[in-house]
């Protein structure tokens, strides 16, 4: 059976919700068909990790995006792209035709070398919230291996809700990549004064039966593992239509891909101009997801309008939160206005000479806007102007 509309979304994410929404601010009746991966519409991400483990209804998560008049098929992936006929198949055999075709394709967990499905949760989606879930109020003893992005938020969540928690990671504390030495150190303290075990610098080699294997010989026993390792871009449908790849789909300020007027790509998947920096960028957080697919959706639909959003992204970890806006990178330079990591302010990353590159507010809300436009002047930022306050 053949679809026909003009505008087929690939990928069932935030991403095609927000191009949904884009496209309808422009066109209010062209058909849109959503072709999504998951048996579930378009929901939010984020609350997996953060709200829904402080008492939030999972109702909350769900877009409406079939309340666009959007024709979703879900539980389908496609396959195949025939770009020349303007055709798509699924893997259940269906096909679709288009006017303009938009990969939201995003990412996927990245995987150990061991271990199977049944032995590791790659903590992603709702299905595995639900998992989890389930696991918590059976009383399960928890692994967690990663202190990244989301190896630290689900570690906090589960210690909130009273299991035991193992965190093991190889970087020398939580959020070492992006985090200066002394925050990560702290929070390696504070996740500790919550209950949670704390193996940092440890590499995992093996994990078999609920039996996780460390380099050094020490082994672990848990009734459920988690794994927060990152994600890598789902780049190869595009690859095989023969489209521009490079750590994500390549695409311009208005997300078209190659060059065409047709094709489109944003969001996770998308390798884009990031103007603030020069060069292109890909960003793997729900800010640029929604905001990018709203204006590439638009642009679709005719608007046309280049993309200069500069994206920000969020975490809560227990009674802690920040907001961060630009380039995060431990081995940037910093200066900070924090006098306790217990308390508010902010963290500069800068570049050599002394401009900031991204901008971390700890405990520091509402503050975004202004982080981006210290980031847009470009102007050098010293431990003087600091102490006179100026931010």
């Amino acid at each position: 059976m053949q679809t026909s509309s003009r505008y087929l979304i690939v990928g069932g994410g935030l991403t095609g919700d927000a191009a949904c929404k884009g496209i309808r601010s422009v066109d209010a009746d062209g058909s849109i068909t959503l072709v999504g991966d998951e048996s579930h519409p378009p929901y939010a991400r984020p609350p997996l990790s953060k709200s829904l483990w402080k008492g939030e209804e999972e109702t909350t998560i769900w877009r409406g995006t079939g309340e666009l008049g959007v024709d979703l098929r879900l539980g389908r992936r496609i396959v195949a792209l025939d770009l020349e006929r303007h055709e798509a198949r699924d893997d259940r055999g269906g096909s679709y035709r288009y006017e303009k075709l938009l990969l939201a394709t995003g990412g996927r967990p990245r995987r150990l070398p061991f271990g199977g499905d049944d032995d590791v949760i790659y903590y992603r989606t709702v299905d595995d919230y639900r998992r989890v879930r389930a696991l918590v109020e059976a009383g399960a003893r928890f692994v967690v291996i990663g202190g990244g992005f989301i190896g630290s938020e689900i570690a906090a969540a589960l210690a909130l809700n009273g299991v035991s928690v193992t965190m093991v990671f190889p970087e020398p504390g939580i959020g070492a990549r992006i985090f200066p030495a002394s925050l990560s150190a702290w929070l390696d303290d504070h996740y500790r004064g919550r209950g949670v075990t704390v193996l940092e610098g440890a590499s995992v080699t093996g994990v078999e039966a609920g039996r996780i294997t460390l380099g050094d010989g020490r082994t672990l026993e848990a009734d459920a593992i988690v794994a927060g390792v990152g994600i890598q871009p789902n780049v190869e449908l595009a690859a095989r239509a023969g489209l521009p790849v490079a750590n994500g789909i390549v695409v311009d300020a208005f997300g078209h891909v190659g060059g065409t007027a047709d094709i489109f790509a944003a969001g996770d998947v998308a390798r884009f101009p990031l103007a603030a920096f020069g060069g292109d960028r890909r960003v793997e957080h729900e800010d640029h997801a929604k905001s990018h697919g709203r204006r590439v959706g638009a642009n679709m639909a005719g608007s046309l309008e280049p993309y200069d959003h500069l994206p920000f992204f969020y975490s809560d970890l227990f009674d802690l939160g920040y907001e961060a806006v630009g380039e995060l990178d431990s081995r940037l330079r910093t200066l900070s206005d924090v006098n306790g990591l217990s308390e508010k302010g902010s963290f500069y990353y800068l570049d050599s000479e002394s401009r900031p590159r991204g901008i971390l507010l700890w405990n520091l809300y509402g503050q975004v806007d202004a982080a981006r436009e210290l980031i847009r002047a470009s102007k050098p930022i010293t431990r003087d102007t600091l102490t006179a306050g100026t931010r």
